[in-house]
């Protein structure tokens, strides 16, 4: 019998290490169809799960389906939907989020145009006018909560791209900036200023509010059953954020403050749009933060 060689013994642990590592393989967590394997691991429990963006048409089960989609310009331009459960059936009933059951937004790619409105229901179909006065490319989101959700504080979001054809004005989304100032003359400022943002991090985003004569409020009206309303959308890849108030309904104001508890998945800048009530009306004030 003859004795082993060095080359025996040589191709003896090359096929033992071979092996080896084929079971490391083997024994690997694979990534679930919410983790891709390029995103770093983060713990359920240290971080909150942001919900959903409007960057797709399905998520959770749900779809957005079009029924009409708004195709020319104009001061009310109708837009009609359904949401499709997971049976494939339109669902008709939601949560109530903030006050009502589906929040609808538009948001033109350059940010320079914001709608934020309320569909009725007509059977199965969710009806409603967008003001489109200038041409460009938008996308449009459906905001609910599921009746049977087990997280009723992050709502489904649904986006869809249309396009309104003709001439169209470009802005350029501002650099983000402390303090903005809405049509009607109201300030808005941000306590951290042109602060960034750290990324899949809660965050308390503070904002102060002072009225056209540059008082700070004491006070703004109940908007959406809360003190205002807040969504952010990412400059690029126009995903949605929603931002929750923190103040109860009523509290009186320090400075004008107001509070938002944030969370955001995605680096790069967002344009948060800022909905309060003041004086029998509803102010929109729009800024930019940077996230990183």
């Amino acid at each position: 019998m003859r004795r082993p060689r060095i080359t025996d013994w040589l191709f003896f642990g090359l096929a033992l290490a071979i092996g080896v590592a084929a079971v490391l393989v083997a024994l690997r967590p694979t990534p679930g169809p919410n983790h891709s394997a390029h995103q770093p691991m983060v713990s359920a429990d240290l971080v909150p799960a942001a919900h959903s963006d409007g960057l797709s048409e399905a998520e959770s089960g749900y779809r957005f389906e079009r029924v009409v989609t708004p195709e020319v310009r104009g001061p009310e331009v109708p837009v009609a939907f359904r949401i499709l459960g997971p049976d494939g059936r339109p669902v008709t009933r939601f949560l109530d989020n903030q006050t009502k059951q589906m929040h609808f937004f538009a948001v033109r790619d350059d940010m320079n145009v914001f709608q934020h409105v309320h569909p009725t229901l007509d059977g199965d179909t969710w009806h409603t006018r967008l003001a489109l006065t200038d041409g460009g490319a938008y996308r449009m989101f459906a905001e609910f909560v599921p009746v049977d959700t087990k997280d009723p504080r992050h709502p489904v979001v649904l986006g869809v791209p249309f396009t309104v054809p003709g001439d169209t004005t470009f802005v350029p989304v501002p650099a983000p900036s402390g303090e903005t100032v809405t049509a009607t003359g109201y300030t808005v400022a941000r306590a951290e200023a042109t602060a960034r943002i750290p990324v899949m991090r809660a965050q308390v985003l503070r904002f102060f509010l002072r009225g056209p004569d540059g008082v700070p409020l004491t006070a703004v009206d109940p908007h959406l059953g809360a003190n205002g309303h807040m969504t952010g959308f990412h400059s690029m890849l126009l995903s949605a954020t929603h931002l929750h108030p923190m103040q109860p309904v009523g509290v009186r104001l320090v400075d004008g403050e107001l509070t938002f508890h944030s969370m955001f998945s995605e680096r790069g800048e967002y344009r948060l749009f800022l909905e309060f009530s003041h004086g029998g009306r509803v102010h929109t004030a729009a800024i930019t933060v940077a996230v990183d």
